[in-house]
């Protein structure tokens, strides 16, 4: 009997030894184990080859069962098409563009958004069916709007540093969860003062340390402080003359004192600094001297000249131990490094498909609902009552469609500003609709007008203009793939494009349908602001609502019929002429920039909430 029951306990210690090596193979598994002695022996661990590698988005060490975190892009949405890697795009939540979400001066929703993002994100990553890693999202965008006719102020929440600090802090809490690891690590873009886009790769964004701390990282800290956000990422410009990435100030301050973990450069940021900014005579230099200025994500060439400096002494191993012993923190947060963490949201693979329940798609229509903005409703034009309305034209090159940007997704459906309308009239009331995308269309247009009770004109920019840094497919996500157009409007801006005007070059078009009729109304859908002087003036109402909400249709045809009364405000200053601010590179707001500093009282007071 008792040798039966020492083989019995013997022949249970084996089959129980895989799990247990599984769970706490090594020490740095061991979650009772301080977060510093755990790291230090992943690293005494890890060949100097994986160690090169962790230097890019690729953090996992598979030899040792080490997850990778990944990335995507992720400032109002998971974004998952990779037709250029022969794989099909994923469809996820889409939300309004960041100003719109600042639109609804709503944190709490803001944070809803950034859970259903997170969750989203580790969703994905647990399902093995897609097979991708995307467990750093890279925003909230934390940068701030000086300027109405920066490129990138579609992305950004406005132009105030406290609102956009506590944008930024509600998104960043959402995509980590409350959960004891994180959902998802989100990653701020772009530190700092990245706010023009024409000469970006040379630039030099200059103002003193009073603007520094009073202004520009103003919303970075926030989130770092408030929300425990603890990666970041790099800008392309100069502060002060030295380019963000080799800046002192991203070890001294953001990491140091801030307590951020991932320091990662831009796309290219590191070959900028050996052309045109000459900063280092060549590319090993340069990745050397990001290298030992605390960067330890790359997004850009590094690893062969990482192993030629390791060979010519210029770096050392324990120069990338030091840099990489702060990245796998963020491992630690999203419990990547133990069993039990690994295992935590391993139940999300058998749920059904986050964007396609209830509860996401209930926290979109909500924040597309609040983002929507009156500003302008003279004799009470709005709301209108569908029992006295039969005709209804709806015009405008962007009445039929949703336009996303170089950083939305694929939704998993969408709601145009035309489809809303039919859905919400019913059969009761005939659409007129006319697109007026050419001069052939301008007389279909007229007629719709003329014929119609109520006119409704839905303009704005193009968010998808010109070439996205080489990947043309981004202009359809829909599809995953496309021609991308020119930008051949003066006033539509994006990444790598600063605006040339502000004027709304479709003005034309809403005083031709004023002259059929002047019971019309604009639905300004953009980016950014315009000067829309004659419309502020004319046309009776005007709403406004940012690009790339799934939802867009929905929300603005119940703000048109009354079912939903408009709480949104504006986020940033309109100007009524671009003449009223001062030059473009000036980066010291007390020239003129903001509501704070803005010098003519001629600004259009749309908002007045």
């Amino acid at each position: 009997m008792k040798k039966s029951a020492a083989s019995l306990l013997l022949a249970f210690t084996m089959l129980a030894l895989p799990a247990l090596a599984q769970q706490s193979q090594y020490p740095f598994n061991d979650p009772n184990l301080s977060a510093d002695k755990r790291i230090d022996n992943l690293l005494s661990l890890m060949t100097v080859e994986e160690k090169i590698d962790v230097l890019g988005t690729r953090t996992g060490v598979p030899r040792l069962g080490v997850p990778n975190i990944g990335s995507t892009e992720g400032i109002h949405g998971v974004v998952q098409r990779e037709p250029r890697f022969g794989r099909q795009p994923i469809t996820t939540t889409q939300f309004p563009q960041p100003p719109g979400m600042g639109e609804t001066w709503d944190p709490e929703l803001v944070r809803e958004a950034g859970d259903v993002e997170g969750y989203e994100s580790r969703y994905i990553t647990e399902n093995p069916k897609y097979d991708r890693q995307i467990l750093m999202d890279w925003g909230p965008q934390s940068d701030l709007d000086r300027d109405p006719r920066w490129g990138r102020s579609e992305e950004v929440y406005g132009e105030d540093p406290f609102f956009n600090g506590t944008m930024a802090v509600a998104f960043a809490k959402g995509i980590e969860g409350n959960g004891k690891y994180w959902q998802a690590s989100p990653l701020l873009k772009h530190f700092l003062a990245n706010e023009n886009e024409n000469n970006r790769n040379g630039s030099s964004s200059n103002f003193d340390d009073r603007l520094f701390w009073e202004y520009y990282s103003v919303p970075f800290r926030m989130a770092f402080q408030q929300a425990g956000a603890s990666a970041v990422m790099a800008s392309y410009n100069a502060w002060n003359g030295t380019a963000m990435a080799v800046n002192p100030i991203l070890k001294s301050l953001v990491r140091d004192q801030w307590g951020v973990d991932v320091l990662s450069t831009d796309g290219g940021a590191v070959t900028l600094l050996v052309n045109p900014r000459h900063a280092f005579p060549n590319h090993e230099a340069a990745v050397v001297a990001c290298i030992k200025n605390g960067i330890n994500q790359f997004l850009d060439k590094y690893a062969d000249e990482t192993k030629a400096a390791l060979k010519d002494g210029s770096l050392t191993e324990a120069d990338i131990d030091n840099v990489l012993r702060y990245k796998f923190r963020i491992a630690l947060k999203l419990g990547l490094l133990d069993a039990q963490g690994q295992s935590a949201f391993a139940p999300m693979k058998d749920q059904p498909e986050p964007w396609t329940t209830d509860r996401d798609k209930d926290v979109s229509k909500k924040m597309a609902l609040e983002s929507v903005v009156l500003l302008k409703n003279d004799k009470n034009l709005l709301p209108l009552d569908k029992t006295k309305i039969k005709s209804i034209a709806v015009i405008g090159p962007l009445a039929d469609s949703v336009h996303w940007d170089w950083y939305g997704g694929t939704p998993p459906y969408k709601v145009t500003p035309l489809d809303g309308i039919r859905a919400e009239v019913g059969p009761d009331a005939k659409v007129n609709y006319a697109p007026d995308a050419t001069m052939a269309d301008e007389a279909e247009a007229m007629k719709a007008a003329s014929e119609s009770d109520v006119a409704v004109v839905v303009v704005g920019n193009d968010p998808t203009c010109g070439p996205d840094m080489g990947h043309a497919w981004y202009s359809t996500p829909e599809e995953g793939g496309g021609i991308t157009l020119p930008c051949t409007v003066p006033s539509d801006g994006r990444e790598g494009r600063d605006r040339e005007t502000m004027d709304l070059y479709q003005e034309q078009l809403i005083k031709q349908v004023m002259v059929k009729n002047p019971r019309t109304i604009v639905l300004l859908i953009s980016s950014f602001p315009f000067t829309i002087n004659w419309t502020e003036e004319h046309v009776p109402a005007i709403l406004h609502m940012a690009h790339a909400s799934q939802d867009e249709g929905t929300a603005l045809a119940k703000v048109l019929f009354g079912e939903y009364n408009p709480g949104g405000h504006l986020v940033e200053t309109w100007p009524r002429s671009a003449d009223q601010l001062p030059p473009r590179m000036d980066y010291n707001i007390r020239d003129g920039y903001t509501y704070m500093y803005f010098r003519d009282d001629r600004c259009i007071r749309l908002d007045l909430g």
